[in-house]
Formats: structure tokens, C-alpha cells, sequence
């Protein structure tokens, strides 16, 4: 068994977009399993936007990752030492152990995923996508929160993201329809052709706003907002009475060194509007019900998804800069072995 462990650590506290110099590669020596302890070897990283805010110093709604520590990450990894009764060696398990090779557990938030379960059709990566946290996050929101009826009009944009694109294919599930916002031609085509969305528009096309009026003749009922900015004053600006917004991102500021001030905050009392945000991680009990749907509905071909995939972890911050640029399609991930 190796004897270190490479690591990607914060390095310093970024102003405005990260850099590369941010982030330190290193490597420590890695000791063995001791009594209640399992030891994991990541296979798979997952690189989300939210990692963004956990760099700041300033308070937020998670803790922050300290300097010369860690990032912070999800990973699904194989156990390869295991001292823990209920974790065997060769299992396979989804965690939260951050950017590195190897990670030491005391068994805390692992969960088993059974690589052989709908026949073998759900990928391990895609326990970081679709059928991990991104999934349940737009599972959750979309259907807890935003609770479509069938015929309603639901909004998402990043919609060919990670969480974005599940929302879209669960509402038109759920016999709605489903109008994206994403960044060029290429992910908008993947949008409407391959996930079967109803339209998708370019955020870069001058005329979105027109554009956007056109797709939402009969008004929004559901915007699901993962982006923020100027995209969610064009949204707020077509809501119909009684519309819901699930809250869970706002990737649009998470390098702004300026919050951007909405203007079209009137319509939330026009429109009656609920609005709720929501971090998917409090609500737990939620995802057994999520990740089994989830699954089925990957094994069946009712979900689709695309996926970036960097190669090796000293790749990891180079992949997500890019991510937070927009360079990715589909969910972002780093394959570490």
C-alpha cells in the first residue's frame, strides 16, 4: 500500500475568481486504519459550485475550509483497510472526505452504494451526479419546494449543469414543461435534444429578454434559481400568481466582489410569490426516497447526463476554475485513480 497521500489544500483566500495559486498540492504520509476506522481510496471527486463560498473568511451558512487544510468535496471511493465492523474492505461507498487521494473515516456520513443495483446501469460517478447530492438537490426543491402540477410552466437555468438538467427532465417527469437558460448553441441543442426540454435559450443572445418573453407566453409557475444576477430579474419579471422558487444557489455571485442588487424584488409581493431556501444536506431524511427515484429513473433511460472528467488530483483546481467560468458541460468531475 502507498505510503503518502497527495492533497489538495486552501492556500490563501481568494478575491473575486479563484486562481490556481490558491490552492497547494501536497503529500503526507498516510497511516494505517486504526480501531474504528475505515480507509478510503477516492476514485471519483465531485466539483460544485458551492465550494466557492466555503473559501471565504466570512461567515456563511457552512463552515468554512481553514487555510492549509483540505478542500472540501464529495468523493465515492472503494474501502481498501477497514477496522469497522459494518464497512468491508471492497465496498464502495459515497462520502464527504475532500480532494485527496486517500482519506481516513471513522465511518460518519458514508454510504454504501451497491455497484451491481439496477443491473449494473447506474455508474459509480454517477452517484456524484444525478444520483448524489446534485440529484437530490433538484429532486428536493423542485418537488418538495416548488411542487409542479401538471401543465405548469417550470424555469431552470445552468440548465445542462449538473442540478439544472435534473430538474428540467423531472418536471417534464412530472408533465410539466421545462425551459432552460444555458451558456452557447452546443449546451442549449443538448438541452432540448437530448434531455427533452421544451426550449432552452442562450444567456449571451442580446435578445434573451425577447426571447425568453416568447417561451414564457403563459408565464412561470416554478423558477427553479441556482444562478441569480440579472437572469433571475428577467425570471422574476414573468412569474404568474402563486409561483414558488426553491433557492439553492446563485452561481452568478459567487465571484462578484459587488452583490448584485435585484430590481424586480416587487413582483415576489405582486405575484405572492413563496420563496424558500434550501440546503439539501438538512434535509436527510429526504434522500433514501430521492436516490432510489433518482436511480431507476438513470438505469431506465429517463434521466439523462453528461459528465467532465479531469484526470488525476492535481488537476482539480484548474477543473474548477473552468467550472466556475462555465468551460465544463454536465457534471464536473476529477477521476482520481
Amino acid at each position: 500500500m502507498t505510503t503518502t497521500n497527495k492533497q489538495v489544500l486552501l492556500a490563501a483566500r481568494p478575491h473575486g475568481a479563484p486562481r490556481e495559486a490558491d490552492f497547494r498540492i501536497a503529500s503526507t504520509e498516510l497511516r494505517d486504519a486504526e480501531d474504528g476506522e475505515v480507509l478510503v481510496k477516492n476514485l471519483f471527486l465531485s466539483l460544485d459550485p458551492y465550494m466557492r463560498g466555503r473559501m471565504n473568511e466570512g461567515k456563511s451558512y457552512a463552515a468554512r475550509v481553514e487555510l492549509d487544510q483540505v478542500m472540501v468535496g464529495g468523493t465515492v471511493g472503494e474501502i481498501v483497510a477497514s477496522r469497522l465492523p459494518l464497512l468491508k474492505v471492497g465496498e464502495v461507498v459515497v462520502g464527504f472526505l475532500g480532494w485527496q487521494e486517500y482519506a481516513l473515516s471513522k465511518g460518519e456520513g458514508l454510504m454504501k452504494v451497491d455497484a451491481h443495483a439496477h443491473g449494473g446501469k447506474v455508474p459509480l460517478s454517477a452517484y456524484l451526479g444525478p444520483v448524489g447530492m446534485p440529484g437530490v438537490t433538484a429532486w428536493y426543491g423542485l418537488l418538495d419546494i416548488g411542487e409542479p402540477k401538471a401543465g405548469e410552466t417550470v424555469v431552470v437555468a445552468a440548465a445542462s449543469g449538473a442540478v439544472g438538467s435534473v430538474v428540467g427532465q423531472l418536471a417534464k417527469i412530472h408533465g410539466c414543461r421545462a425551459i432552460g437558460i444555458a451558456g452557447g448553441k452546443d449546451k442549449c441543442d443538448y438541452v432540448v435534444n437530448e434531455l427533452g426540454f421544451d426550449a432552452c435559450l442562450d444567456h449571451r443572445d442580446p435578445s434573451l429578454k425577447e426571447r425568453f418573453r416568447e417561451a414564457t407566453a403563459s408565464g412561470v409557475d416554478v423558477y427553479f434559481e441556482n444562478v441569480g444576477g440579472a437572469i433571475l430579474d428577467m425570471v422574476l419579471a414573468r412569474l404568474n400568481p402563486f409561483a414558488r422558487i426553491p433557492l439553492c444557489g446563485l452561481v452568478s455571485q459567487y465571484n462578484a466582489t459587488e452583490p448584485y442588487g435585484v430590481k424586480s424584488f416587487g413582483a415576489l409581493l405582486a405575484s405572492r410569490v413563496t420563496l424558500q431556501g434550501f440546503i439539501v444536506s438538512e434535509h436527510m431524511d429526504r434522500w433514501p426516497a430521492a436516490l432510489a427515484e433518482l436511480a431507476a429513473h438513470v438505469a431506465e433511460g429517463r434521466i439523462k447526463y453528461r459528465e467532465s472528467i479531469a484526470e488525476g488530483i492535481e488537476s482539480a483546481p484548474g477543473a474548477f476554475i473552468g467550472m466556475l467560468e462555465g468551460k465544463n458541460f454536465g457534471k464536473q468531475l476529477v477521476k482520481i485513480a
